[in-house]
């Protein structure tokens, strides 16, 4: 009969009361500590994680973005920024994937705990609207569901002060094709518009891939970004409709409808449409 594995025999570590520990680490006493539940439903805790981890992934992206925009703005080499944006599309797809477990909840079970939600509502998340802002989609009226917390009001009009992460790409653009673009596209408090000018760059970036490859390879990065994150948008619109129908949302929103509509936003437009043109 075979003995028990022993990790000690192969010099693994055993005793942790004077070092850090993987719990130690990742402060695992406070993290698991965050799962309060308002209710005893048994479906409480899977909206809960859902949520919670669906945050922490977002801090990532957060982290992701603002790296990339950096380095672009700095202009000499586009490389490092290409893997954090690869990285940042492959979160959405992580988080599409959590669509999937929260839709085994069915409405039956969320009417067992709704109520103890009171008026909150992801509608709230101060970082997605940070993600949205830093892509540029920045519609400054849904800055006012964050005046009752100043520090995330101030938070997100900080970054309405700096250039979105495609406001960097366009620099980037004019500057490499010469082609200079007006004032309304550098605006910072408003979602971007699908220009013509801009487009005509991308356009020309498209039929000359090898003069302008960064630039290629740039596009092609940012439209890889949207369409996983357009993905993430289509499946919380139908994980909303399968759980709740056509409610209105905790929050006082339309629910679904608000939702679709979300689904019709362009971030980079350009480089949507220009396909059509080659």
């Amino acid at each position: 009969m075979s003995k028990a594995y022993d990790p000690s025999r192969e010099g693994a570590k055993m005793s942790y009361a004077k070092d850090m520990s993987y719990g130690d680490y990742l402060h695992m006493d406070e993290l698991l500590a965050t799962h309060q539940l308002h209710s005893d439903a048994h479906d409480e805790l899977l909206f809960i994680i859902q949520h919670q981890t669906s945050e922490l992934w977002m801090r990532l992206v957060l982290h992701e973005l603002s790296a990339a925009r950096d380095l672009l703005q700095q202009g000499e080499d586009f490389r490092p920024a290409f893997k954090m944006l690869s990285r940042v599309a492959r979160i959405f797809d992580q988080l599409n994937s959590a669509w999937d477990v929260l839709r085994t909840m069915t409405p039956s079970d969320y009417t067992t705990f709704r109520e103890a939600l009171g008026s909150s509502s992801g509608f709230q998340s101060h970082q997605y609207r940070l993600i949205e802002y830093m892509l540029g989609n920045r519609n400054t009226a849904m800055m006012k569901v964050h005046e009752h917390r100043p520090e995330l009001h101030r938070m997100l009009a900080e970054e309405l002060k700096r250039p979105s992460l495609y406001h960097v790409a366009l620099d980037a653009l004019s500057a490499r094709t010469g082609v200079a673009f007006g004032a309304q596209v550098r605006r910072m408090d408003s979602p971007h518009a699908a220009d013509p000018k801009v487009q005509r760059a991308w356009l020309m970036v498209y039929e000359d891939t090898a003069r302008y490859w960064d630039l290629y390879e740039l596009a092609e990065k940012l439209v890889d970004l949207e369409d996983y994150f357009r993905r993430w948008r289509f499946n919380h619109v139908t994980t909303v409709e399968r759980v709740i129908g056509f409610k209105r949302g905790t929050g006082g929103t339309s629910g679904v409808q608000y939702l679709r509509r979300m689904l019709e936003v362009e971030l980079f437009p350009e480089l949507w449409h220009l396909r059509g043109e080659l």
